[in-house]
């Protein structure tokens, strides 16, 4: 699907070397946005980059961990001096590591943490001023944040994952009162079961299982399913802010 409402968009994309974040990254340039493309392996950067730029669209390679703020803060240098200002941020970077918490992987709960909530908060904090300046100049300003179904539903041994993307959740709700007033947007789109790297991650052998016994029963989403959602979103008109939308394959419960 096209979205014109895109042309002269300024978009940063974390969590852009892959999965959600790549698709969302292509469907935005299609749409005529300049899309700045944040993730930490360069190489998949440069191929994603070199491929918009190929279609057609403007696309900058921003090699960046959300984890460390120094590399954040230089990401933001990187994306100002090539772009300026930015009007529309997905924040995708994310990671899942289920175990039962009786495990104590502590590590995995602190990975978890770190990328899925502080990150986005690190992100967050570095482009504010970006969006509350663009629509201060009345144009459309939009913060995504990309959370997960597992805010709402139990899963056994997804605790800590489920607990990071439901306080993602509630971050973007309570965001709307800070930016809404401000005129930017603040919106979170929740996908059920999608088909990322993210199911790699998964190192307990039961939950592996668990996990591809659920892609061989449902028909999974595609990360371009949940790009166009995301795109959808912010090519709203400027007065329309799709807070929140759930976005689940037709199986799942």
């Amino acid at each position: 699907m096209s979205y014109p409402a895109l042309a002269a968009r300024t978009a940063v994309v974390t969590g852009a070397a892959s999965g959600i974040g790549e698709a969302t990254a292509r469907l935005l340039a299609a749409g005529g946005a300049r899309v700045a493309l944040l993730a930490r392996r360069a190489d998949r950067l440069d191929t994603l980059a070199a491929d918009i730029t190929a279609a057609g669209g403007r696309a900058l390679a921003v090699t960046a961990d959300v984890t460390d703020q120094a590399s954040v803060d230089a990401a933001v240098l990187a994306v100002h001096d090539a772009y300026g200002p930015v009007d529309l941020v997905v924040n995708n970077a994310g990671v899942m590591l289920p175990n039962p918490v009786a495990d104590g992987r502590i590590d995995e709960w602190n990975r978890m943490i770190d990328v899925n909530l502080t990150g986005a908060l690190r992100v967050i904090r570095a482009f504010t001023a970006d969006l509350v300046g663009a629509a201060a100049e009345g144009r459309t300003a939009d913060l995504v944040n990309v959370s997960s179904i597992a805010s709402h539903v139990v899963f056994p041994d997804y605790a800590v994952y489920a607990a990071t993307k439901a306080a993602l959740t509630q971050l973007s709700v309570a965001l709307r009162t800070e930016l809404g007033p401000l005129d930017v947007r603040v919106g979170t789109v929740e996908p059920g079961l999608t088909g990322t790297e993210l199911a790699g991650h998964v190192d307990n052998p039961v939950l592996r299982e668990q996990l591809d016994g659920m892609f061989t029963a449902i028909p999974a989403l595609t990360a371009e399913d949940v790009a166009d959602l995301v795109a959808y979103t912010v090519s709203r008109p400027r007065h329309v802010n799709l807070r929140q939308s759930v976005v689940l394959p037709t199986r799942q419960a």
